[in-house]
């Protein structure tokens, strides 16, 4: 089996380095647009005439692929299946573990600026944490920082400990990108007892699912 895995940027490649941990045997082909990163300030109409040329020609080559963007996945996942003829397996903010996980009833989704206005991530949060206080950081040059190796460290960690101080005790990473600074965000959201949650593993979970079917 061929899994095609794809991304604005380095961000999929964490995914990349998920899956071949899991699925040791498994040939991953990953692509990713480099040139029109990032994605997060983009319209869907925009993300879509970039993205389904990338999809449409990893499809001749794979079994399944995974959307590794937050950004793409929340805005274009419907639209994508309409026009992809083999699986497609979305990332998307984890609303509804974060939901219910959090103790103090306040959870914080640091994501890109399409993601959070997209309506698929409305829908999470109206049906998964509407009696919930979501706080949604303004996130939107961190995937720029990191495409460019130039990480302000101490501004990543300043962003985490506001949304710690205001009482979220669950944080979403909803950008393959923050994977990167994952353990950044781990050392404060550490001191006030918070927990970092994404999606890597429960993205595997449905590839295994999806591969038994093809089998």
């Amino acid at each position: 089996m061929k899994i095609g895995v794809f991304d604005s940027g380095v961000g999929g490649r964490s995914v990349v380095n998920a899956i071949q941990k899991e699925l040791s045997g498994t040939e991953i082909i990953y692509v990713e647009d480099h040139e029109n990163v990032p994605y997060g300030t983009k319209s869907p109409d925009e993300l879509l005439k970039l993205v389904l040329p990338i999809l449409a020609e990893l499809a001749i080559k794979s079994d399944l692929i995974v959307i590794a963007c937050n950004t793409v996945s929340t805005t274009l996942t419907e639209t994508l299946r309409e026009n992809i003829n083999i699986p497609l397996i979305a990332m998307e903010p984890m609303v509804k573990p974060a939901a219910e996980q959090t103790k103090s009833g306040t959870i914080a989704v640091c994501a890109t600026p399409t993601t959070l206005s997209s309506n698929r991530y409305f829908w999470l949060k109206n049906n998964h944490a509407k009696n919930i206080k979501v706080i949604e950081p303004d996130c939107s040059d961190w995937a720029y920082m990191i495409e460019s190796k130039a990480i302000d460290h101490t501004k990543i960690r300043r962003r985490i400990s506001e949304v710690c101080e205001r009482g979220a005790d669950v944080i979403v990473l909803g950008c393959t990108h923050y994977h990167w600074i994952e353990d950044d965000i781990r050392v404060v959201a550490d001191k006030f007892g918070a927990k970092v949650i994404q999606p890597e593993q429960a993205v595997i979970k449905q590839i295994k699912r999806v591969l038994l079917q093809l089998a």
